[in-house]
């Protein structure tokens, strides 16, 4: 059988990366594909797996046990590369950090370049992406249908007052975005990394009155977006309080699809 998955780069992407972009098509060529914008592909290639949940549900803890059990996933976490390339101060990072300042979301089609030039050679290895933190909006689904095809959309379902007592109890690594929490996940020594041996530090949008703004927030702007995955029989949701409960269910569900067998 063979699937069919969009894998085309904006042309902002070009103009911002060239070298990689023309590095992609010729690869593709080599491939004997005949264009970028209708990639057949054989199964065991690339497919393309987003994870959606509340700030907190979870999915980190989620997307590392399936890098374990399904080794072809690259993982991509839009929050922890919108930072890295902050702190770099890459071209992209720069441009980014410059929305950020002013108070404005990074447009939509900012972070998909963001995201295609951190995956572009791992789809070229032929491996699986693993999308956390993007979309968020069916506007932001539209835009990165665009570029690529997303096969498969796990959603976690957890209950507010899980998450923030969870949260509450989050300190983080802010050069890495290494997370600790002291009832299940505490550092080696008490409010350092366990790493670089760094300070931990906790945000202020960690605080329990911030957090229950937030998963508002989330659920009025996701919810649609849940239901347009389900509407094209793409997502499947997956409820409880516990990662270790949830995560089983979740591989049992990738396992009995032919993208992640």
């Amino acid at each position: 059988m063979i699937s069919v998955a969009t894998f085309r780069l904006p042309g902002s992407a070009l103009r911002r990366y060239p070298s990689q972009v023309m590095m992609s098509f010729t690869t593709l060529q080599q491939r004997n594909y005949k264009s970028t914008q209708a990639v057949e592909r054989p199964e065991e290639e690339s497919h393309f797996l987003l994870i959606l949940g509340p700030p907190g549900g979870g999915k980190g803890t989620i997307s590392k046990k399936m890098l374990k059990d399904f080794s072809s996933f690259h993982h991509v976490s839009t929050g922890d590369l919108l930072r890295q390339h902050v702190r770099q101060r890459t071209a992209l990072g720069i441009k980014a950090k410059g929305y950020m300042d002013s108070g404005e979301l990074v447009p939509d089609n900012l972070m998909i370049d963001l995201v295609m030039e951190d995956a572009t050679p791992y789809l070229e290895a032929g491996q699986s992406l693993l999308l956390d933190g993007f979309p968020r909006t069916i506007e932001q689904a539209m835009a990165l249908e665009k570029v690529t095809h997303i096969d498969v959309v796990v959603n976690l379902d957890v209950p507010t007052d899980t998450i923030v007592e969870r949260l509450a109890d989050r300190w983080i690594h802010p050069a890495s975005g290494r997370v600790y929490s002291y009832s299940y996940n505490p550092p080696k020594v008490a409010g350092k990394d366990d790493i670089t041996g760094e300070d931990l530090v906790q945000r202020d949008d960690d605080k329990p009155e911030a957090i229950r703004k937030r998963l508002e927030s989330y659920a009025n702007i996701t919810a649609p977006l849940v239901k347009y995955y389900e509407d094209k029989g793409l997502a499947r949701t997956f409820s409880g309080t516990k990662s270790d409960v949830i995560y089983p269910q979740v591989k049992k569900f990738l396992e009995s699809t032919h993208f992640f067998s």
